[in-house]
């Protein structure tokens, strides 16, 4: 019975939920990916140097670079959208974050007579009337 319990306190973490989250999305991602790159890119490059078959028929003996390049572009181009949703974008928002998190400058002091709590500007403590050090 133990061991479901720690299971269950494992799997319904937060952070396990955002990981299946982001294995979805990502998955659903690569086969967008895919299709743009079997569908759109790859046929647009195969009307520039065409052949008889398509790009996917293109070979150098029994290697089918054709097929190759398509899963290189389709690499490239995910890649590419990971880069810049983790380095830049989330880079930017830990920026915004940390910014955000920054200490404000203080707005009190101690008097070092009576050890009140003093405006910071003040040049006399209002307790016990001593002349502040500048």
């Amino acid at each position: 019975m133990k061991l479901l319990q720690e299971f269950k306190a494992f799997a319904f973490k937060g952070n396990m939920i955002d990981l299946a989250v982001a294995v979805v999305i990502g998955g659903a991602f690569g086969s967008v990916v895919n299709s743009l790159v079997k569908h759109v890119i790859m046929p647009i490059v195969g009307y520039v140097l065409p052949s008889k078959g398509g790009y996917t028929e293109w070979k150098i003996g029994q290697v089918m670079i054709g097929a190759f390049l398509g899963d290189v572009v389709n690499f490239l181009i995910i890649g590419l959208a990971v880069f810049i949703m983790m380095v830049k974008v989330l880079g930017y928002l830990m920026k915004m974050r940390n910014a955000e998190a920054a200490p404000a400058a203080p707005t009190t002091k101690e008097c070092p007579l009576c050890c009140s709590t003093i405006p910071i500007k003040a040049k006399k403590c209002a307790h016990c009337t001593a002349e502040l050090p500048a």
